[in-house]
């Protein structure tokens, strides 16, 4: 029994030092995994040509979640993101503090490569849905009565993020994304504008989308700029009410600002 009791206390003795070790930094050319939060600030420009503008600035959290790998380079990875704006409507006259809210969630699966030392390519794909809730209720400067609308996209966002070394665990990460659009739902509350008019939801079934980012990436921290675009075509044309059709016209989004985020 001594030399069992011994033989263990030399055992545990020779690992404590490594016990003590502390864990190694994740490579910062891998997509890292784990939890991350920040925030965004952004101008944000909403465009139906010819009819109507909402523009203003905007912001709210970010957020995602990377599963840790069950296979080498694999990664999946869960984000969402929330802003809000108090717009400035330009169209059928003008409305100033018009709120305005996205949510956003998107889950992506990709794989890290690494095709030299001080570089990385993290291709992706995935699935999203956009929700936009638009509150113009009241009226404009001529007298125009607004009403809520209800924004719905369903898309594939399909991109590659590329790692460089910059040294001392600084890494520059541009990104970029085609969004594949696949199909958008607008329900919008006429009623509340004229009470002759029917609520009604158009569907969109053609249209395209894009992101970019230039993040700077150091450990537990990410930083940078980036942008959001849509382009998405007429909708179809339902009945509205008093013998009249309403379509959802075609309209382009821009959003684009800072982001910041901490990593753990």
């Amino acid at each position: 029994m001594k030399k069992i009791l011994a033989v263990a206390a030399l055992l545990f003795s020779g690992s404590s030092p490594a016990i003590a070790q502390k864990s190694p930094e994740p490579d910062p050319l891998a997509t890292r995994r784990g939890w991350e939060v920040g925030g965004q600030l952004a101008h944000y420009h909403y465009e139906e040509p010819d009819f109507a503008k909402l523009i203003g600035n905007r912001g709210g959290p970010v957020g995602a979640y990377t599963f840790p790998p069950r296979w080498d380079r694999v990664f999946f990875r869960v984000d969402g993101r929330g802003s809000y704006g108090a717009l400035k409507y330009q169209g059928s006259g003008t409305q100033d503090s018009v709120p305005d809210v996205i949510v956003e969630a998107r889950g992506v699966a990709g794989l890290d490569f690494f095709p030299g030392n001080r570089v990385s390519l993290s291709p992706y794909l995935g699935f999203g849905y956009r929700h936009l809730y638009n509150d113009s209720r009241g009226y404009t400067s001529t007298k125009a009565a607004g009403y809520r609308r209800y924004s719905n996209y369903v898309y594939a966002p399909v991109g590659v993020t590329i790692r460089f070394d910059l040294g001392n665990r600084w890494v520059l990460a541009p990104t970029v994304e085609a969004d594949i659009f696949i199909l958008g739902k607008q329900r919008s509350r006429l009623s509340d504008a004229n009470l002759g008019f029917n609520d009604v939801t158009n569907t969109q079934r053609h249209g395209h989308g894009s992101r970019a980012y230039l993040m700077v990436e150091k450990d537990h921290l990410a930083f940078g700029a980036w942008m959001h675009y849509w382009n998405i075509k007429d909708s179809d044309v339902q009945p509205i009410g008093l013998g009249r059709g309403g379509l959802e016209p075609a309209n382009w989004t821009r959003e684009s600002g800072i982001e910041f985020r901490y990593r753990f």
